[in-house]
């Protein structure tokens, strides 16, 4: 049978905006992912750096459809898909998947923001969408771990103002929501993931440690909030989910050996985005 969340875990994600599965991944099969994403050609001469508000870069790689590669196998395999059709309450699809990589003791950090920040001038009526952070090292307050805000999904969408090559929240705004809501560090192993919302305010520092820490972010749009108008990202696209055994059985295969066609998001993308006022909410 495949794995299902408890009812209990549910009510977590409702009640939190995130949701922390420990060990969903097997040692050999995060191993397979680092191992191909450190070697891959075809992922790294499609990374760019996304400048944070002191112009440090934040390096990353992003792709629309998860494709047959061992990264399709992560975003498309029940363990993972099965999760974000229970939070999501109906058939999810691919919105995206990124590598981050923060390497050591460089890059820049990620402020203060919402994802449905960005999304929501993609055309989503709704942030019916969950982001599921499969933790490829070891995610440390030292290597600039993933910082959450509990219940801030509940604040609903909140005003971002562009900074460097990032939306962030108005600094105000943060301050007071910081009074009332304390942030909190999510340390993970590698195998780790975390589901969390799309209103879920989050943020994370530049690694300045000696140590990596890799991460892949797979996005899951509910298939009723597809997109009303054309952008960077896919409408609804029917996700074709394999086994959880398709990770050992498919083995280290990258990009360049994915007969299916990617479509990478180049910064090109992310720089007009960068030029796009930022819609006001009323």
């Amino acid at each position: 049978m495949s794995f299902q969340l408890l009812p209990a875990q549910i009510d977590q994600y409702r009640a939190t905006g995130y949701l922390l599965l420990q060990s969903h991944f097997a040692q050999d099969e995060i191993n397979l992912l680092r191992a191909t994403a450190q070697s891959d050609d075809q992922l790294q001469s499609h990374a760019f750096g996304k400048l944070d508000g002191n112009g440090n870069p934040v390096r990353l790689s992003v792709w629309n459809h998860p494709g047959d590669a061992i990264y399709g196998m992560f975003a498309r395999c029940e363990r993972i898909v099965n999760v974000a059709e229970q939070i999501l309450e109906e058939e999810p699809y691919h919105y995206h998947s990124k590598m981050i990589m923060k390497d050591a003791g460089t890059g820049g950090v990620w402020e203060w923001h919402q994802d449905y920040g960005y999304w929501y001038n993609n055309g989503l009526l709704q942030p019916r969408l969950t982001s599921c952070f499969i933790a490829i090292d070891a995610a440390t307050e030292e290597n600039g771990c993933l910082q959450v805000i509990p219940q801030s999904h509940t604040l609903g969408r909140i005003d971002h103002q562009r900074t460097g090559q990032q939306a962030v929240v108005d600094p105000e705004r943060m301050q007071a929501i910081l009074k009332s809501y304390p942030a909190k560090k999510i340390l993970m192993r590698p195998g780790d993931v975390f589901f969390f919302h799309a209103n879920l305010l989050h943020r994370s520092d530049q690694n300045d440690s000696s140590q990596p820490r890799w991460a892949m972010i797979c996005c899951y749009n509910a298939r009723s909030n597809s997109p009303y108008k054309e952008s960077h990202h896919p409408s609804y696209t029917p996700l074709q989910r394999v086994p959880d055994s398709a990770i050992r059985s498919l083995g280290s295969q990258g990009f360049a050996m994915d007969g299916s066609q990617t479509t990478w998001l180049q910064n090109a993308a992310h720089q007009a985005a960068r030029t796009t006022p930022l819609p006001k909410q009323k």
